[in-house]
């Protein structure tokens, strides 16, 4: 599938709740240069005060300014200091709220996918895009796509039309230690590329 007949969203469709923006990604077509991912799965969180597990859960910092940026942009960020993670920013500016994209199919680019983790055991097709990290592996996404806009036609990083899910399925959120319960991690049910559940497992020390 190629995606250059493909239209970007605009930015109206990112100015929503995130837990309404989240589902409707998936089956979408995020692209930059050579490599498109089909997204298979996403996780929303929502507004400062309101959400536990939010980065915008405190209000606005240094880290998650772009988070209370205009909608449709990237808010990247690293964890674990070994990974990158890629968000896209919900609702007008000043509220805080994005969608975290834990999951794709890769649609082009396979070829130069692989050689991004050729210092990584080899992948099997399902799993290169399968989770937030490697998704934003995949994809080239680091530290300096932080506040691109995804909504501008000649962007570097786009969001495309693609076809929208069907069979779309909801449950807890995975890996954060408080709000988990919250059932906004969507996923295109029976697709190979969505990662497995795993709940937060807090660490006792010793």
């Amino acid at each position: 599938m190629g995606d250059g007949s493909l239209t970007p969203l605009g930015r109206d469709f990112f100015d929503r709740p995130a837990h309404e923006v989240a589902p409707d990604l998936l089956g979408r077509i995020l692209s930059h240069g050579p490599v498109s991912v089909r997204l298979t799965e996403t996780e929303a969180y929502g507004l400062p005060g309101e959400d536990p597990a939010s980065h915008t859960f405190r209000g606005l910092t240094p880290r998650n300014s772009v988070m209370f940026g205009p909608p449709g942009h990237l808010y990247v960020y690293f964890t674990y200091g070994m990974h990158f993670c890629a968000n896209l920013v919900c609702l007008r500016p000043g509220l805080g709220s994005g969608v975290l994209l834990r999951a794709g199919e890769i649609v082009t680019g396979e070829t130069m996918v692989r050689s991004r983790r050729e210092n990584a055991r080899p992948l099997v097709f399902r799993d290169l895009a399968r989770g937030p990290a490697r998704l934003a592996v995949a994809l080239g996404l680091g530290r300096e796509h932080n506040g691109l806009d995804c909504c501008s036609g000649d962007g570097i990083v786009r969001i495309l039309e693609g076809e929208p899910a069907t069979g779309v399925k909801s449950g807890p959120r995975t890996g954060v230690s408080t709000g988990a319960e919250t059932p906004w991690r969507f996923w295109i049910d029976g697709d190979r590329t969505v990662s497995p559940y795993k709940p937060h497992v807090r660490r006792i020390r010793t």
